[in-house]
């Protein structure tokens, strides 16, 4: 059944901020989880949001503010879509019982102005533009003192409609050149200097191949201490009261009524150190569509009745991740019979990049082998560079118990995964420029009601995505009673 959907006016008193920086790797994750910790101590409710696509700073985020995260990506949504979604969000996040407003705060990507194409589509800037958002400019100022000036005058002249809050300078190294800078800025700029963070000797956030460490995975002993430290950092060293006086204020949001459907079907995921790349609003769009949801453990010991569980699945979604990591636990995992049993009869699974890795035959990492549930006859080699990176955007080339012949999917890959070696049939061609796939901008493999590939989707830009898969667990279900 299709869910409804309604707008709807809210009254809802919230601050909001979107925090943004010149280039990659100039300081805005740990900027914006500073922030986000430091607000929450300071009483604030805060609503956390991440350009997309993003899966690990969103985790960060969730865990920074004890509420999840949501990816805001202007690719896969359009304008209007992009303001429902972060209104709903907002609305998800309100807490009557506090004293402060809510705090909306949004963490960009890449560069400021960077986007999909020379004009900029996609860009953080739009994205602010989009939602009305004020920005907190976020400059490494390694080595400079007089520039940084010339820097900000070309950044807040560079395009029309985008109003800033505020500059944070960071890697600072000395008071003598935190002094110069904001003198100079002073004399050449209205836009004042919310603080200025001292270079730090270590990075709190301890990196990975596809970047920070996964919060709540890998780090569950200190992650609570590190997010501790990172928000008296900020707010030893920035003007908090300042940036919330320069932050926007707004007084209502247009949020969307939805319909739920009643639950009509058992799926599970697999949730543990191998795979967890997965968004909120798609586990969401499939309870909203009437299934009932049970996170599963592939490489860790689950719960005492999570047999049970497996054995009562009428469907299996499975996300992105590091199975490379872990690969000999997952080769010598009983459910990996589990889970091929479940592909021969006919249970509907969806799979999404480590997902791929997992139900194919073999899996080779570092130049050992394992083997993997082998539902598709491909084998998957590891690398130390990323294989692709970047959005997708693709047609559907057969009809498929998910996705009908010429179904559009945009969605985004990033894997340093390929697969090598195949006699599968692709399913799903990739436009030229959007997107590598797995071979020669091909991507996707079905068999049965098994469907894998490179690249994610976000359920709200693939609509018939979530009522599909539930429909197929439905049909399974009965087709087992």
């Amino acid at each position: 059944m299709p869910i409804a959907h309604k707008d709807n006016r809210q009254s809802l008193d919230y601050l909001s901020l979107c925090v943004a920086a010149p280039r990659g790797g100039g300081g805005k994750t740990l900027v914006s989880l500073g922030l986000a910790r430091a607000l929450t101590d300071l009483g604030y409710p805060v609503k956390a949001f991440k350009k997309g696509p993003d899966y690990i700073d969103a985790a960060w985020l969730a865990r920074a503010t004890g509420f999840p995260a949501t990816n805001l990506d202007p690719y896969l949504l359009t304008k209007e879509e992009l303001k429902t979604l972060y209104s709903s969000a907002l609305t998800l996040r309100a807490d009557d019982r506090r004293k402060k407003p809510l705090f909306a705060l949004i963490e960009g990507n890449r560069g400021l102005f960077d986007g999909v194409d020379k004009e900029g589509s996609c860009s953080t800037a739009e994205l602010a533009r989009t939602l009305d958002v004020p920005i907190l400019l976020v400059l490494n100022c390694t080595k400079m003192t007089r520039t940084v000036a010339a820097l900000v005058l070309g950044l807040t002249r560079f395009e029309p409609d985008i109003s800033f809050a505020g500059i944070l300078l960071n890697n600072i190294g000395t008071k003598r050149q935190e002094k110069l800078i904001t003198e100079v800025l002073s004399d050449t700029c209205a836009i004042p200097v919310i603080g200025a963070l001292p270079r730090l000797a270590h990075n709190p956030l301890p990196e990975r191949h596809m970047g920070i460490a996964s919060a709540g995975v890998e780090l569950a002993c200190d992650i609570e201490l590190r997010l501790d430290k990172l928000s008296a950092y900020l707010r030893e060293n920035c003007d908090l009261a300042l940036l919330c006086m320069r932050s926007k204020r707004k007084q209502d949001v247009r949020a969307e009524q939805i319909t739920v459907t009643s639950p009509r079907a058992t799926i599970g995921y697999i949730r543990d150190q191998a795979f967890w790349f997965y968004y909120e609003e798609n586990l969401e769009a499939l309870r909203r569509n009437g299934a009932t949801l049970i996170p599963l453990t592939l490489t860790q010991a689950g719960s005492n009745g999570e047999d049970d569980a497996w054995s009562s699945l009428d469907g299996l979604y499975i996300g992105g991740g590091f199975p490379e990591d872990m690969a000999w636990t997952i080769a010598n995992s009983p459910k990996i019979s589990t889970i091929r049993a479940m592909a021969e009869d006919k249970r509907p699974i969806y799979a999404e990049c480590g997902g791929l890795m997992l139900l194919a035959e073999s899996l080779l990492v570092r130049g050992a082998r394992y083997s993997m549930a082998g539902i598709f006859k491909a084998e998957i080699t590891f690398f130390e560079k990323p294989q692709g990176l970047g959005y997708t955007e693709g047609e559907v080339l057969v009809d498929t118990p998910f996705y009908k012949k010429g179904t559009r999917i945009r969605g985004h890959e990033f894997h340093y995964s390929r697969v090598t070696k195949t006699s599968e049939r692709c399913v799903l061609g990739l436009k030229k420029g959007l997107g590598l796939g797995y071979e020669q901008s091909m991507d996707g493999l079905c068999r049965h009601a098994v469907w894998a590939s490179y690249t994610h989707i976000f359920a709200q830009a693939t609509p018939e995505w979530a009522p599909r898969f539930v429909d197929l667990a439905v049909t399974s279900r009965r087709g087992r009673q």
